[in-house]
């Protein structure tokens, strides 16, 4: 499967919103930085990954539509997971977090959706949930089998 090419998040305040999505992606490769003028002539500003691989947009709101924050239970968006390269990286940023006061919904911590799946919930300025996972490779999973496996058997001789 093919990965997203880019999506565009619409934001009550651009500069506040790009601040927040600046700092949390750069860390994790977001580094190129583009700007477009939107279909109603608005300001859209890219954050794109290494390689053009995968781009963030973010525009400002031109409608009350929807209510502040955002219900993720409506139709729409429910959350946005970011890959993250090891768990290290998923700690880091759920550091750089806290300490700017973003609300986090939990972990980081291991979730039981697939082997080693290590994430991060939290919101940005307007609510939206995000999320910042790292999924182990399968040379990862295999390394971690083989070293839970030797530990078994050091505590199983310890027992004897």
């Amino acid at each position: 499967m093919s990965p997203i090419d880019h999506l565009d998040l619409v934001v009550t305040s651009l500069e506040r919103s790009l601040a927040f999505y600046r700092g949390l992606l750069e860390p994790l490769g977001y580094v190129r930085v583009s700007e477009i003028e939107g279909e109603r002539g608005e300001r859209v500003v890219y954050l794109g990954r290494i390689g053009g691989m995968g781009s963030v947009s973010l525009r400002e709101a031109q409608s009350a539509a929807h209510p502040v924050p955002y219900d993720r239970y409506a139709v729409g968006l429910h959350h946005l997971a970011f890959s993250a390269s090891s768990r290290a990286a998923v700690d880091e940023r759920a550091a750089w977090l806290r300490e700017r006061g973003a609300t986090i919904e939990s972990g980081p911590e291991e979730y039981a959706y697939t082997p080693g799946y290590y994430a991060v919930f939290f919101h940005d300025p307007d609510a939206i949930k995000l999320e910042l996972v790292h999924r182990p490779d399968e040379a990862d999973l295999v390394t971690e089998v083989r070293r839970l496996a030797a530990r078994l058997e050091r505590l199983e001789q310890a027992r004897r």
